[in-house]
């Protein structure tokens, strides 16, 4: 059962089998796209940004967190790509995007003008801009910072910014929680227990990639990635904060429609980072909250996801 919040104030449930119904639209089987999709570059500074490009229509733009890569969208740009063009980055960093050296280099302005620059050298003046995990992160600050440039928005496990720091602040729970981005911000890709206690590896980053196929082609990717960079992406953005400190200022309000998801079993952005994201939006909010599933709801609930996009963009 998926939980579905609309606008401000009405609380739905809703079971799958009904979101199910809306894939009827448009629907296409979440087949490998790893052949299918074209190769593009888009520069912004010096620096190129890789994005695999797939349908025709409609720009929206994915973009992915840590650690993964422009494939972590194959389910939901092979339904969407019926009817948008779907376009699905690697961060600098990462994969076939250039990999810049230095901390300043990944801070968040950085990552916004390298998504406005996707937007370009696809012909369009806008997107419906899609983020997960940090590459939600870009796409909150991108909504603020570009409102003309962002259509819609959507989110996958990652709170407002808002909520964010002020659970780090307030809540013990997800300030241990965070320690693992603590660590990233201290140590280097050579510590020998950088992630969660292991060596940082192309097999070790593919650790949760449940998907056999799939998992091949993300350590290839990672392979061709740069472990220092991923890092940067912590010691530049991530917030600096403790239980105790005063609540850092607001984010600007976000000016757009977003539709938000949530894996309610995600250890490092607990749920309660939630609260009060309706009090920073000027439009309405679809919060989908989503039972037995962790920090990677794009693929983990592929089908809830896929098909609740398709709804909520075409309403």
């Amino acid at each position: 059962m998926a939980r579905l919040l609309f606008s401000r104030r009405t609380v739905v449930r809703i079971g799958c089998w009904v979101l199910c119904s809306f894939m009827m639209m448009g629907s296409a089987v979440a087949q490998d796209l790893y052949e299918r999709v074209e190769h593009h570059y888009a520069e912004n500074n010096g620096v190129r940004i890789h994005y695999a490009s797939l349908g025709q229509g409609p720009l929206v733009v994915m973009i992915h967190g840590f650690p993964d890569f422009w494939y972590t969208w194959r389910h939901q740009m092979a339904a969407l790509s019926t009817e948008y063009r779907v376009v699905a980055v690697d961060l600098r960093g990462y994969n076939l995007s250039d990999k810049p050296d230095g901390v300043d280099a990944y801070a968040l302005p950085n990552h916004i003008a390298d998504v406005a620059a996707v937007i370009k050298d696809a012909g369009e003046d806008s997107a419906v801009i899609v983020g997960h995990d940090w590459g939600g992160m870009v796409a909150w600050y991108f909504a603020m910072t570009q409102p003309t440039l962002t259509d819609k928005l959507v989110i996958l496990n990652l709170p407002h910014p808002n909520g964010l720091s002020r659970e780090l602040v307030t809540n013990p729970q997800q300030y241990e929680n965070s320690a693992y981005a603590r660590t990233f911000q201290e140590k280097s890709p050579d510590d020998p227990d950088v992630l969660f206690g292991r060596p940082m590896t192309a097999e070790t980053l593919a650790f949760w990639v449940t998907d056999a196929d799939a998992r091949q082609h993300y350590v290839e990717a990672f392979r061709r990635s740069d472990f220092t960079g991923m890092l940067n992406m912590y010691k530049a953005n991530y917030p600096r904060v403790a239980p105790g400190d005063e609540v850092p200022p607001p984010a600007p309000s976000v000016m757009m429609p977003v539709l938000m998801f949530h894996g309610l079993d995600d250890t490092a952005l607990l749920s309660g980072a939630l609260n009060n994201t309706w009090d920073w939006l000027e439009q309405d909010l679809t919060l989908v909250t989503v039972p037995g599933v962790g920090h990677f709801v794009q693929q983990d609930a592929s089908e809830l996801v896929t098909s609740t996009m398709q709804w909520w963009l075409g309403r």
